[in-house]
């Protein structure tokens, strides 16, 4: 079928995104879902940092490539294998497919499933191969989705059916957003009671992270960010304190479980500094692949202190993405509120430049007929 959707042409091209132009809004060619792939209709897409990372080169993926990895919509078609899925229903896409039979995929969600990460790294779907392509030659998929367009093929594995009642952004940014900085303070940082949970980068993950520490309760909630802005978003979302990196700092900031969510050496030298005698510092960040940091390793020795990474927010998508829909059901999880702006897919350049701004918490793509 004919599609229209966000093409990468080339990495790196300087910015603004606005004038270099390295994406384009064109139409392809989509084919058929395989017996354990499903057609979907695209209501809506999350504008992230892991497409910006793709954009200007941190993350190296083959080009043209149709980006989007956070995105929800409705099932169109399923193919002859997909048993638990039906036409209609509404689904969270997620970008890191899990095979179920790898030792990766046994680890309960700490480590990426093998296959997924190998066929992410390729372009591919899970099954293999490319759905995509323009004027007869081949377009990459990002992360199994590829969410900015129309429509789009994925593996069952890599979607999540959620009940009718979640709307679109709201399913969307349960895929990324939510995943990864929710399921960073619930799977990876398990704060106790009593614990202060401190999130260092107030972008869409950390403001999924730092509500979801609010709906835990079990400490004072501390946001950190460089941008008043944001500090002022949190403090209205409900952070008891707001700090910059150095206000942070030098008011001898402490919290047991701290979340890095801005992808950057400082944000995560920040977020070790004011993590508690015997506490966590857990980074979901995504920084440049040469970006290095300088810590104090006595510290960590003589304090107790627990230095980790978290992909994805260490979480199984088929268990997570349904706890954290009823969060929000029940009204403890208000993710609408990470929402700061809507787009259109030909305002997608213009997005980035947002985003890498640092202007935007989520900036959602809607589609006529989401």
């Amino acid at each position: 079928m004919r599609v229209r959707g966000a093409v990468l042409e080339e990495v790196g091209r300087d910015r603004p995104f606005a004038r270099s132009r390295p994406i384009t809004v064109c139409d392809l060619e989509l084919d058929d879902p395989g017996p354990t792939e499903l057609l979907v209709r695209i209501e809506a897409a999350g504008v992230c940092h892991s497409d910006l990372s793709v954009v200007d080169g941190n993350r190296v993926r083959p080009v043209p490539m149709l980006l989007g990895h956070e995105a929800a919509g409705r099932v169109l078609h399923a193919g002859a294998d997909v048993r638990d899925v039906a036409v209609g229903d509404r689904v969270v896409m997620t970008f890191l497919p899990r095979c179920g039979r790898c030792a990766n995929c046994g680890t309960n969600g700490r480590l990426p499933c093998t296959e997924g990460t190998r066929s992410n790294n390729e372009g591919a779907l899970l099954a293999g191969g490319r759905r995509l392509h323009r004027d007869g030659s081949p377009v990459h998929h990002h992360l199994g989705v590829s969410g900015f367009a129309t429509h789009a093929v994925v593996d069952r594995r890599s979607v999540v059916p959620v009940e009718p009642d979640v709307p679109p952004e709201v399913a969307a940014v349960l895929g990324c957003a939510v995943l990864t900085g929710g399921g960073a303070v619930l799977n990876a940082a398990k704060p106790q009671p009593g614990d202060a949970i401190a999130v260092v980068g107030l972008g869409g993950v950390g403001m999924a992270a730092l509500l979801t520490a609010l709906s835990v309760g079990t400490g004072p909630v501390i946001g950190v960010d460089a941008l008043p802005e944001k500090l002022e978003r949190a403090r209205q979302l409900g952070a008891h304190e707001v700090y910059t990196p150095a206000e942070a700092v030098e008011a001898g900031v402490r919290a047991a479980a701290v979340v890095e969510a801005a992808g950057h050496p400082r944000a995560f030298e920040t977020a070790v500094a004011i993590t508690a005698p015997g506490g966590s510092t857990t980074t979901v960040g995504l920084p440049s692949p040469d970006a290095r940091a300088s810590i104090a390793p006595l510290g960590l020795t003589a304090e107790a202190r627990v230095v980790q990474g978290s992909y994805l927010g260490s979480a199984v998508p088929a268990r997570d993405i349904p706890l954290f829909a009823g969060m929000w059901r029940e009204g403890r999880l208000p993710v609408e509120e990470l929402v700061s702006s809507r787009t259109t897919l030909e305002g997608i350049n213009e997005a980035m430049d947002t985003l890498a701004q640092g202007r935007a918490v989520r900036q959602i793509i809607e589609f006529d007929g989401g």
